[in-house]
């Protein structure tokens, strides 16, 4: 049997072309006023360029999610990659849009984050470690606001900031666990200022977050002074725009937020821009990215971070009504081992075959599905092939998915590139025509009370039987809707591995309690974060991190990033 080459040794072997000539296959034109190339394989367009788009037609977005997360993995970046590779493939001019990978998961858990095998975005080295230093900007500009907080009260503290009802935290790109809670005591002048604060993974901030829902500068900027920094000692909210830190802000994000396009493995643009975590924030890459390629292209292949219930919910309730997108098709991401998994079994058996245990996991998937069709929207699963599944797991799940009368294709992208993902393209493709965006509907109206939107994404989608919120938790929201937020989206902070708050409980429980112990007032951002469970917003390096394993050889090449 051939030795199968790593994900990095393939993309080592990558054959990639100049980026101008990528750019030049979506008739971006090779000029300095459309793009400016941030060496010879990434290059960032210009907003020149973006404001002359804006008169045309937008083309197809195709949003690509998955079941439940497992270890076994199910690989919904490299089907994104393939998907779009595969389009390209059968002639039709289409677009991936990713997010950027994190530093924490690429040293913790995950590794990195551009895709498997010959389904991969490249040069995938710079893509899942400082890349165009986007990540760096927004930590920057994000510190920036915390400096000037404690600043202002340094100096006299003119706006009267209660110290001890100061909301905005301080971030870093990396998992941290030491951070969460930090006192902070400033010698000097004001040596009697002192209180508990904390840091949250960059990815999960509140700057990532408007970084990722903004139109455009001018419309960063707005939601930069709209951040709540603090509440006065009478009470009354203060805003990052009271500090003139929504200026200063704004110029260390003017370049990042132009966005960074690449190329897949096969030479098809890609574009990577933004991150927010989906367990955490809302798990989407930006809305000026997405709009981009539905301006360039006439099919854009774009994905929401873990499962269906975490990453497309607020794909759906958030981005898409703050953007105005609809989704022409839903790709619902599965593994055999994953649903093996869900089933029941440990991952030291995943290779063996196991019909009952795929069996009973398949109502994780049916869950996935059902939860789509509350939209509206039409689903195609899509199995991400590995080598030890048989023809009889293979037929079981077609069989499954006939049976709830949902297309479904076998997709071998990982080992064959876009041409293992052709079928899934030809069906995405089908859909996409036929598709009634009229039928498109958000889980929820922004005229419903906050409760009502949380009530309804924990029994609708989670299927819980009751949501616990103490008292202290239900005047914050009281307090949030008096002072005119109650129109906001919910954006819910949750483990990634279950559909309720133990991420132990896999498969598709029901009746379950979802327990709410925290929520935070994003009002730059507009939303509402409802953290549930012992999730994290600073999350910690697992036992064996992947940065373990990561190294330079004695080529000075990198070893080890997945």
């Amino acid at each position: 049997m051939p030795k199968i080459k790593s994900d990095i040794e393939i993309a080592r072997k990558a054959k990639m072309k100049s980026i101008s000539k990528i750019l030049g296959k979506i008739n971006v034109p090779d000029n300095s006023s459309a793009f400016s190339p941030m060496g010879r394989h990434i290059a960032k367009i210009n907003f020149n360029f973006l404001n002359k788009l804006k008169k045309k037609k937008n083309g197809n977005l195709i949003l690509v999610s998955a079941i439940t997360p497992t270890p076994a993995g199910e690989g919904k970046t490299t089907t994104s990659v393939g998907l779009n590779d595969g389009l390209n493939k059968i002639g039709k001019n289409s677009i991936v849009c990713l997010r950027e990978p994190s530093l924490g998961p690429a040293f913790g858990m995950k590794g990195g984050a551009a895709g498997g095998g010959y389904a991969q975005v490249v040069p995938m080295e710079q893509i899942n470690l400082h890349f165009t230093g986007d990540f760096h900007a927004i930590t920057s500009a994000h510190n920036l606001l915390s400096a000037l907080i404690d600043n202002h009260i340094y100096w006299g503290n003119k706006l009267n900031i209660d110290e001890k009802k100061i909301v905005w935290k301080r971030v870093l790109d990396m998992n941290d666990r030491a951070l969460r809670f930090i006192d902070i005591n400033t010698d000097g002048v004001a040596k009697d200022f002192k209180r508990i604060e904390g840091f949250d993974i960059t990815v999960a901030s509140e700057v990532m977050a408007i970084f990722c829902l903004s139109n455009d500068l001018k419309d960063l900027e707005k939601r930069i002074g709209n951040i709540t920094i603090a509440y006065n000692k009478d009470g009354k909210p203060l805003f990052a725009r009271d500090l003139n830190a929504h200026g200063p802000m704004t110029v260390l994000l003017k370049e990042a937020l132009r966005p960074n396009v690449t190329q897949t493995l096969e030479n098809n643009p890609a574009i990577i821009h933004g991150g927010p975590f989906a367990n955490i924030a809302h798990g989407c890459n930006s809305v000026i990215a997405t709009q981009t390629a539905l301006k360039l292209a006439d099919y854009v292949v774009t994905e929401a971070g873990f499962g269906a219930d975490l990453g497309a919910e607020k794909f759906l309730n958030i981005k898409c009504r703050k953007a105005g997108f609809t989704p022409s098709c839903v790709v619902i991401v599965a593994t055999i081992r994953a649903l093996k998994m869900h089933g029941g079994l440990e991952k030291k058996d995943l290779k063996k075959e196991n019909i009952n245990s795929l069996k009973k996991g398949l109502e994780n998937l049916e869950r996935h599905i059902q939860n789509i069709k509350k939209f509206g929207l039409e689903p195609i699963v899509a199995i991400n092939n590995f080598i030890t599944d048989t023809s009889k797991e293979i037929n079981i799940v077609f069989d499954f998915c006939k049976k709830l009368k949902v297309e479904i294709s076998e997709c071998k992208h990982w080992a064959q590139g876009g041409k293992g993902a052709t079928d899934l393209a030809k069906k995405v493709v089908k859909i996409c025509k036929n598709s009634n965006k009229k039928k498109f509907r958000y889980l929820y109206k922004t005229s419903d009370r906050l409760l009502e939107k949380i009530d309804l994404i924990a029994k609708q989608i989670y299927r819980a039987n009751k949501v616990e919120i103490n008292e202290e938790v239900r005047g914050q929201l009281k307090m949030f809707e008096s002072s005119g937020y109650g129109h906001l989206p919910i954006c819910v902070a949750k483990t990634q591995y279950s559909f309720s708050t133990d991420p132990k409980l896999k498969g598709a429980p029901s009746n379950h309690e979802i327990s709410i112990r925290e929520v935070r007032l994003s009002s730059g951002a507009e939303f509402i974060v409802v953290i549930c469970g012992s999730v994290m917003t600073m999350p910690g390096l697992p036992k064996i991190p992947a940065a373990d394993s990561i190294t330079l050889n004695k080529k000075g090449e990198i070893e080890g990033l997945f």
